[in-house]
């Protein structure tokens, strides 16, 4: 196994989660290939929502997860399996996604299926989603009186 293409993948999902949470669009935008796609199944949608390109993936997420929407994603036990220039991994994660002006708070679990790409010696991400969440669970903040929101 190549043990760099390893690691080189694993930092670029983690970059993909920092920048989400820290809404980094533009060097979120750099984790995809152009051509990438994505899909996200949560039953607040219904549906998985599919997404065509970098720069619809990027929009959507920015238009989703805007300034006054704190996430915190966590990912790991990594299983990944490299082929030349393309690979493919499977991530298990848990979210939380705070919404402070619905009071409410989401916490979840899923398993990112993704596919990869070494373009030019650099990997980026040519998919990534996951079909339906493990489970999903709301609360109200106003169920929750001590819940303080410092940042």
């Amino acid at each position: 196994m190549d043990l760099v293409a390893l690691e080189e993948i694993r930092r670029l999902k983690y970059r993909y989660l920092r920048c989400v949470d820290r809404k980094l669009w533009d060097e979120f935008s750099q984790t995809f290939t152009a051509d990438a796609t994505a899909a996200y199944g949560t039953p607040v949608e219904g549906e998985p929502v599919v997404l065509r390109g970098r720069e619809e993936i990027t929009a959507f997420m920015r238009r989703r997860l805007g300034p006054d929407v704190v996430t915190a994603h966590l990912c790991a036990q990594p299983e990944i399996d490299i082929d030349g220039d393309e690979a493919t991994g499977t991530w298990a994660f848990q979210d939380t996604v705070i919404i402070a002006r619905y009071d409410i708070v989401i916490i979840g679990h899923a398993f990112y299926e993704d596919r990869y790409r070494r373009e030019d010696g650099v990997w980026r991400i040519s998919h990534t989603g996951y079909e339906r969440r493990t489970y999903e669970a709301q609360l109200s903040l106003k169920d929750l009186p001590s819940f303080k929101l410092t940042s």
